[in-house]
């Protein structure tokens, strides 16, 4: 294995033969089989072996978006087992999204939020009253709404700007108390949307309470609906293309030093000029649109919302993707939340389902009743085994000889460019 592991990292050769190999093979049999859970996750699995290689980003990034956008949703439509494959990936890739943006705001930042669902919720909501029928009853003798799914477009902008601002309102009153403290303040606004949401039915209706808001039109463009999951994937992995790129620029950006500086010592980055609560702000509004943008995607997905998809638990699941991948990294932020995703969807159920067929498991022992467990035995596994996460985060490191030279090429330019003066 070991041996395996080694010509992995030092030869190219080999690395492009194996990927090549594993993505011919499972998406063949992913596509010449009814259905076939296994070759699905090995044809995941390719994306984790990607990074591993010692490729350039450019040609991991161009190889990663041919296997999504090409290879994956072309091997899962031989079957009639499509839509439950598009449909994990189509959550997968929401859960990431919100992952990515909560570790901006615990990673980066280091402040702990249990309400990071709120505005998940927020985004789902601001969509769902406009553009279903619920809007009929709130704007009597509207001839504008309810809108259709053409407006899905601007509510994916509305969605983040609303989360946004709602994380800014958070952040002000509540950024001046630190650690427990902060995460029982933040506990409590997400609980309090939450309730908000299922009790706003009256005097006026808005949301229609506990029934929830059904009827939510389906995206639309140019006269298409996007109307199955394999359609929404599409979407998904645009919108999560954005996440990721922004987050990255953001963690490089003089912002995100800033954010790590305050997660390693606040009175010190303090001293160094850099405003606390205003840095704070950053990461909970930027971090909060993320999320109100994949909440408009997930209504137009379910046409349907209801207070129970934004429960606290769904806070936890979260935080527990960026817990299990690594705070502060973004690839490890994307495993974590990939696997926890993946495993409650479709690895849990798919267990049960062979054991109570084949084992006569009886269903109160089933593993899809004890996601729970599971996740508290990973937590403290990782805690014993992996405490950084499985995909550490890293600093960028550089060469005191590397920076001299690029200093000197400045100056040199800046005397060329007065002497031409």
């Amino acid at each position: 294995m070991k041996k395996l592991a080694s010509l992995f990292s030092s030869s190219r050769t080999f690395q492009s033969v194996l990927i090549l190999l594993i993505v011919l093979c499972t998406s063949t049999s992913l596509y010449l089989m009814d259905k076939s859970v296994t070759s699905f996750l090995l044809l995941l699995f390719s994306f984790l072996l990607l990074y591993y290689t010692t490729f350039s980003n450019w040609i991991k990034w161009g190889a990663g978006a041919l296997i999504a956008f090409a290879v994956i949703p072309v091997a899962a439509s031989g079957g009639p087992s499509q839509q439950v494959y598009m449909e994990v990936a189509v959550m997968a890739g929401i859960y990431i999204a919100m992952a990515l943006g909560l570790n901006i705001v615990v990673g980066f930042a280091g402040l702990l939020d249990l309400g990071f669902v709120a505005f998940f919720a927020l985004g789902a909501y601001v969509y769902g009253i406009f553009a279903s029928p619920q809007a009929q009853a709130l704007f009597h003798n509207s001839s504008i709404f309810p809108l259709g799914g053409e407006s899905f477009w601007l509510f994916i902008i509305v969605g983040a700007l609303v989360a946004a601002l709602f994380g800014i309102i958070l952040g002000v009153p509540v950024l001046r108390v630190k650690g427990d403290y902060l995460a029982i303040v933040t506990l409590g606004f997400g609980e309090i949307i939450r309730i908000v949401f299922n009790n706003l039915d009256k005097p006026i209706n808005i949301t229609n309470g506990a029934l929830g808001i059904s009827g939510i039109p389906q995206p639309k463009l140019f006269g298409f609906t996007f109307t199955q999951a394999s359609h929404i994937y599409f979407l998904v992995l645009i919108v999560l293309g954005f996440v990721i790129y922004a987050v990255r620029r953001f963690e490089d950006s003089k912002l995100g030093r800033s954010w790590k500086a305050i997660r390693e010592d606040e009175i010190a980055s303090q001293a160094m000029g850099i405003p606390l609560v205003k840095t704070k702000l950053w990461a909970f509004a930027l971090g909060a649109s993320f999320s109100g943008m994949m909440g408009v995607l997930f209504a137009a997905k379910n046409q349907f919302v209801d207070p129970t998809s934004f429960t606290l638990l769904e806070s936890i699941t979260i935080l527990v993707m960026v817990i299990l991948g690594g705070m502060g990294s973004v690839p490890g932020v994307i495993l974590g939340a990939a696997i926890i995703s993946i495993l409650n969807l479709q690895i849990l159920t798919e267990i049960t389902l062979f054991l109570t067929q084949n084992l006569h498991v009886p269903e109160v022992f089933s593993p899809a009743k004890m996601q729970r467990l599971l996740f508290g035995l990973v937590l403290v596994g990782i805690a014993i085994f992996r405490p950084q996460g499985l995909i550490p985060a890293k600093n960028k490191t550089y060469k005191i000889a590397d920076l001299k030279a690029k200093l000197s090429k400045k100056n040199t330019k800046t005397k060329e460019t007065t002497t031409s003066i």
